[in-house]
This record gives C-alpha cells, sequence and structure tokens, in this order.
C-alpha cells in the first residue's frame, strides 16, 4: 500500500507532506512525493534543487520507505498524478488546499477540484494553517 502527496513548495504543499508523513507512518505505507507540472518559464509550481534536497532528507529520515518524483515533461499536473497513482496501485493521495477568492476560481481554474473529481482514490485534502 503507498500514499502519494502531491508537493509544492507553498505553505499548502507543506501541510500536505507534513500530513502524508503522518498518516504513512502510522500505517507503516510506503510513501511517494511528487511534485508535476508541464514546465516553462511561467510554472510557479515546480520545485527547485535546493527544495528538492530538503525534501529528500526529510524522506531519508523517516522509519518508512519514502521517495520524491518530479515530472517536468510537458503533460498536466492532473496527468501525471493520475498515472502515478495506476502505476504505484495508490490507496491515498493527499493534496493540500488555499483559500481563493471565487474570482479567482472562475478565472484560473482549480487543480485541487479536478483532482478531487478525477482520483480513483480516496483524497485527503489539507489546508495550511
Amino acid at each position: 500500500m503507498t500514499i502519494l502527496v502531491a508537493y509544492v513548495a507553498r505553505p499548502e504543499g507543506q501541510a500536505a507532506l507534513d500530513k502524508a508523513i503522518e498518516v504513512a507512518t502510522r500505517r507503516s505505507e510506503r510513501l511517494i512525493v511528487v511534485n508535476a507540472a508541464p514546465g516553462g518559464s511561467q510554472d510557479d509550481t515546480i520545485v527547485n534543487g535546493y527544495e528538492v534536497e530538503r525534501v529528500e532528507e526529510r524522506l531519508t529520515h523517516l522509519p518508512i520507505q519514502a521517495e520524491f518524483k518530479q515530472f517536468v515533461r510537458g503533460n498536466s499536473t492532473l496527468d501525471e498524478i493520475l498515472n502515478l497513482i495506476e502505476a504505484e496501485h495508490i490507496t491515498l493521495l493527499v493534496i493540500g488546499l488555499r483559500k481563493r477568492t471565487a474570482v479567482g476560481k472562475l478565472l484560473l481554474g482549480s487543480m485541487a477540484q479536478e483532482i478531487l473529481m478525477s482520483a480513483p482514490c480516496p483524497v485527503l485534502s489539507v489546508k495550511a494553517p
């Protein structure tokens, strides 16, 4: 059994990572941390090298099997997550939520909503403190 957490280097991503580590450790399940985005100069969801090292270092000290994966190969974030859910037989997906205005949701869409509606496994959504 494997837990997947969608990670971005923002407070909501940190909250999701913290909760995923807590749940995976309690259940003694494998943990995969994924950072996925299509890429491009305007994409602020791609985690930089320093942040990748910081997360990987944290994962090495866990009492469970854990790994970090990053995909920046032109596919949508949703497609990358759905492919990983299927390939790794994910039992729980953990995502972080951020507060957005109604106009923000209308203009920009909501990746969290797309994930919630499309994921074939249970999704735990966590909001940043």
